[in-house]
């Protein structure tokens, strides 16, 4: 069977996800990227570097520095887990901002995009509610702020069927009035992956797209519309329909091959060719069924409203304890709710 695959490309916003399909594509690992992974406490890290165009266009990602922290028991609701990923994000985020380049007092920009009134959609104006603000206080009151604090301002723009003005254009005239040093936009990714959604956050140095990963082609937050560093926080909370069943299929397959020794024949007889199937060819032909029906619905976790306050208070605790001298791990649930 030929399909033409490119208009059923995964759409993804993780760029560890990029890489493996790539590699997947290409057969082996993709020459100018540098990985680096290690595992820690159940919080597996990888840090991942797209050191030029060519690689940059194997896997479909802007040359930059790209860590991804993957953490499969968020989903258990487990609070010292949560805890101990707030510490290791912000040391993460810390050795981050040091390898770009921002100074210890950099002036902070945080702005929390997304839909507040949608919950999967909701997570970067949920982070921005716990976020430690101090720009006032510079201004207002500079003598009594105490040591160990820098400025940091943050702003959730809403998003524009709410505003009707692009995130962007918001920001950008925040940017135009408060000079900030550098923008930390946080945002709600899509994933390829079932496993990934709800349990992995990303940071990046390429500054962010709205509504990339579900194929918007929007204006984005980035040093080259803005003028700054613009570093982008992200957590895949959706992935589309067709990627679950094309997982389905890879799960019927494991199962039946798994159930006894003439496996290879049972899983031929009842799944017939989708056996000889590649996964790209697979989820393909999942894409062309359901398409045109209207069902390749963007899909999220039934336990999304309990996640999304979970995993935006560990971002908000990781930026303030990575923005802010004084606020450690001991004292940073004084400054959430």
């Amino acid at each position: 069977m030929n399909l033409d695959l490119r208009q059923y490309s995964v759409r993804t916003d993780l760029a560890v996800e990029s890489k493996e399909l790539a590699e997947t594509v290409h057969g082996g690992p993709v020459s100018g990227i540098h990985e680096e992974v290690k595992e820690l406490d159940g919080i597996k890290i990888t840090r991942l570097d797209v050191e030029n165009e060519q690689a940059s266009r194997q896997i479909g990602r802007l040359v930059g520095h790209y860590v991804t922290l993957e953490v499969p028991g968020l989903r258990s609701h487990d609070s010292d887990l949560q805890e101990r990923v707030a510490a290791a994000f912000s040391e993460e985020f810390i050795a981050f901002l040091e390898k770009i380049g921002v100074r210890t007092g950099a002036t902070i920009l945080i702005v929390g995009l997304g839909n507040w009134n949608v919950t999967p959609d909701a997570l970067g104006p949920l982070v921005v509610e716990n976020i430690v603000v101090t720009r006032h206080y510079f201004e207002l009151a500079p003598d009594q702020v105490a040591p160990g604090y820098r400025k940091v301002s943050a702003i959730a723009p809403g998003v524009l069927g709410i505003t009707g003005i692009e995130s962007s254009e918001i920001v950008q005239g925040i940017v135009d009035r408060t000079k900030p040093d550098v923008i930390i936009a946080i945002d709600a990714l899509a994933s390829r992956s079932l496993e990934r959604v709800n349990t992995t956050i990303q940071i990046a140095d390429i500054g962010i797209h709205p509504g990339s990963g579900i194929g918007n082609k929007r204006k984005g937050l980035t040093k080259e519309i803005l003028g700054i560093p613009c570093i982008a926080i992200g957590v895949p909370t959706v992935c589309y329909a067709s990627t679950i069943v094309n997982n389905v299929f890879d799960l019927m397959k494991s199962h039946f091959n798994g159930e006894n020794g003439n496996a290879q024949s049972n899983t031929k007889q009842i799944m017939g060719l989708l056996t000889d199937l590649s996964e790209g060819e697979r989820l393909g032909l999942v894409k062309e069924v359901l398409e045109p029906l209207g069902h390749d619905l963007i899909v999220t976790p039934k336990e999304i409203d309990e996640f999304i306050e979970d995993i935006a208070n560990v971002i908000a605790s990781g930026l303030n304890i990575s923005l802010h001298q004084a606020i450690d791990k001991d004292n940073v649930a004084a400054h959430t709710h």
